[in-house]
């Protein structure tokens, strides 16, 4: 049997695979061309395909695909074998530098939102030789972008690179200013942890709901849930250890770095943690991650299920995006450190960060904007809506030390003139963490806590990069100028930290009296994601990401729409799911207990009293007359919303009177589970789901 580091990258064809099968000069202009930001040519791209299709094929490889991410939230892929027809009727296996550096997908079958017609069928997909290609059940894959004819992203990873490339510029001028001469480039780095709930396969494949949309549309809480805290980081289920193992290997095995498996805080959910890797990557390790995750469970009789919110009433599930900044030569910028020049650094990219989450709340918001996660944010089981950094006790003294230009007390008092007198010496663990936040400092990183387990990373990451490259920009652009550096940057830092400490808050972000004090203090609460996207084309947002050359304006339209129609289809769905599951399911099965309950009081009654069949009944039918009733509601609503051609108005009318009407027949199904025998309940129950592995 293999041992981890003999497993692990097995499949992928990485950097020691590619020293050790191209040319010398060949892998040193390829590496070049990474370090130089600059595109390969195609001789060497040429030699570089032959070498991958070998290696591929010696791996069991009979085909390969551009694996990419289009907006639909997960990866797209088109399969072609390498065989190429020779004269005497026989095959020969073939790659190309063409073949390996673009693609041609159909544009026109993935969203686009109107940046290409029905018609315009033409898009292409580009390498991308920063994230390593891998083979997966025999194919190999090679990670690019995806654009239209005319050069419009239509992905999830293009604005993601472009975005590192701004942040990475604007970080480098800031850097430049220290006196940082060796450093030529900074990273994002990113560690996405996963939340997911695994269930038998034969339940799923009984509940419609699951199949269709993914989450429980009807179903009342069984008398144990997650209420004696004995879930949490206990001891795995051998079922369940054996399926983190298999996940494990499977994922080593394509260089995915999964580090840490254990039970969350619900009955049959669990979570995954990789090491922290390049924000790319990362969102390539992530994608894959999910994938594997429901593959492997479908191996061992199970589903994993990626929906934030599975089960009402029990906890939703979230993907922690821990987010920092690397140089090329291995400095984090968000460690403390421990000389005045390195605190002085630190706490200048800090107050950038503050700043971009102050200034584009409303963009983190909308980065991780969908219908499933509305069910999640603010439930006391998540970040609220409102957006607010944690950063400790300890940081936030420090910060108002500076603010107030008097001394920091800590173990000896320390004046705090950035750069010239010595500042405290910040421990990594400086504070303790606080769960409620949806943006908290955690040592030498910040945790974005707000994205839902199902979506792509892509986004936040997107946001985050660019918005933070605007506040360095600014700040570059102000102590470039600067006579006097030490003097302007302990006043821009003094400035920052008076004029945004609005969204610092260390309490406890579950609380309802935090929701009114945001709104004190000016913080947005959007609660939906119509109300989120509302923001999107506002005019500071198009002006961030135009600036940096992240998104177009046509691109940012697209987006929007593509969200706002992503919205209304998935409401649509679930909506004609619970149409289906009321009419031909749940209400004949309450129908026909009733009738059996009527049954059984009528043979009675000649000998005994039948008073609780009788009052069952009458509550039975009570509430089926009062489900049908709001089943009609919500038939008359979905019919209602087809009149809408504008895509916010959809939106809206979809949040407001067809979720309200979807929340109201659920009312009632679920007393009518409750009250109903289990023989004729046509689902499996929530205690039948969440205790169904053993």
């Amino acid at each position: 049997m293999a041992t981890v580091p003999e497993m692990f990258g097995c499949l992928v064809f990485n950097d020691k695979v590619m020293q050790e099968r191209l040319p010398r000069e060949t892998y040193k202009l390829m590496k070049k061309s990474f370090l130089d930001g600059k595109r390969m040519s195609l001789e060497v791209a040429t030699v570089v395909a032959n070498a991958m299709k070998d290696w591929a094929i010696e791996n069991g490889a009979t085909h390969y695909t551009h694996w990419f991410q289009p907006m639909t939230g997960i990866t797209a892929e088109k399969h072609d074998s390498f065989i190429s027809p020779t004269d005497n009727g026989n095959v020969i296996m073939e790659f190309s530098g063409k073949e390996l550096v673009r693609g041609e997908p159909d544009a026109s079958s993935f969203p686009s939102g109107g940046l290409r017609a029905t018609f315009e069928a033409r898009g292409y997909t580009a390498w991308d030789p920063t994230s390593y290609a891998f083979i997966k059940e025999g194919t190999l894959c090679i990670p690019t972008a995806f654009c239209s004819y005319g050069g419009e992203a239509l992905d999830q990873k293009t604005p993601l690179l472009r975005s590192m490339e701004a942040l990475n510029k604007q970080a480098l001028r800031v850097l430049k200013l220290f006196g940082n001469e060796d450093v030529t480039g900074v990273k994002t780095t990113v560690g996405p942890e996963q939340e997911y709930f695994l269930i038998s396969r034969e339940m799923y494949e009984a509940r419609k709901d699951l199949i269709y949309t993914g989450r429980t549309l009807f179903g009342c809480k069984p008398p144990k849930g997650q209420e004696m805290d004995d879930h949490y980081f206990g001891t795995l289920k051998p079922a369940v250890a054996d399926y983190m193992k298999d996940l494990d290997e499977t994922l080593w095995k394509l260089g995915v770095l999964a580090k840490t498996k254990h039970n969350e805080v619900a009955p049959a959910q669990h979570e995954l943690a990789p090491i922290f890797t390049t924000s790319n990557i990362a969102v390539d390790h992530n994608q894959l991650t999910m994938e594997m995750m429901k593959k492997v469970a479908r191996r061992h009789g199970m589903v994993c299920l990626l929906h934030e919110k599975p089960f009402e009433g029990v906890n939703g599930s979230g993907k922690h995006n821990n987010w920092s900044m690397i140089t090329n030569t291995g400095t984090n910028l968000l460690e403390a450190g421990q000389t005045p020049y390195e605190n002085a650094q630190f706490l200048l990219f800090l107050c950038a960060v503050i700043k971009a989450v102050d200034e584009y709340q409303d963009m983190l918001r909308i980065s991780v904007a969908s219908a499933g996660n509305d069910h999640r944010l603010g439930a006391n089981e998540a970040p609220p809506a409102v957006m607010s950094i944690f950063i400790g006790d300890e940081l936030m003294e420090i910060l108002e030390a500076i603010e107030a230009d008097r001394p920091y007390d800590s173990k000896e008092t320390l004046l705090m003139k950035i750069g010239v007198h010595v500042l405290p010496r910040f421990p990594k663990d400086n504070t303790d963490r606080n769960r409620t936040s949806p943006f908290a400092f955690t040592g030498n990183r910040f945790e974005f806590r707000m994205a839902g387990s199902s979506q792509s990373i892509a986004t936040p990451n997107t946001v985050l990069n660019t918005a933070v490259a605007e506040e360095l920009r600014i700040f570059a652009d102000e102590l470039e100028g600067a006579q006097d550096f030490t003097s302007s940057l302990h006043e821009l830092i003094k400035r920052t930290i008076a004029q945004h400490k609005r969204i610092l808050f260390n309490g406890n972000g579950y609380d309802e009296s935090w929701i009114a004090e945001a709104e004190r203090r000016g913080l947005s609460n959007l609660k939906s994601t119509p109300e989120a996207l509302s923001h999107l084309l506002d005019d500071k947002n198009i002006a961030l990401f135009t600036t940096h050359n992240v998104f177009s304006l046509p691109e940012m339209k697209s987006r929007y729409e593509i969200n706002l129609e992503n919205y209304c289809k998935t409401l649509n769905i679930e909506a004609l799911t619970m149409i289906d599951m009321a009419r031909h399911d749940i209400f004949p099965a309450a129908s026909a207990y009733a009738s059996q309950l009527a049954a059984n009081a009528a043979s009675k009654e000649a000998f005994v009293s039948c008073s609780a069949e009788k009052k069952l009944l009458e509550r039975i039918s009570a509430l089926t007359d009062s489900f049908y009733g709001k089943l009609e509601t919500l038939e008359a609503a979905l019919a209602e919303a087809d009149k809408y051609t504008n895509s916010k108005d959809a939106a809206f009318y979809y949040k407001d009177t067809v979720l309200s009407a979807m929340d109201a027949l659920r009312s009632d199904g679920d007393a009518l589970e409750q009250l109903t025998a289990a023989d004729f309940w046509p689902y499996p129950s929530y205690g039948d789901m969440l205790f169904s592995i053993k």
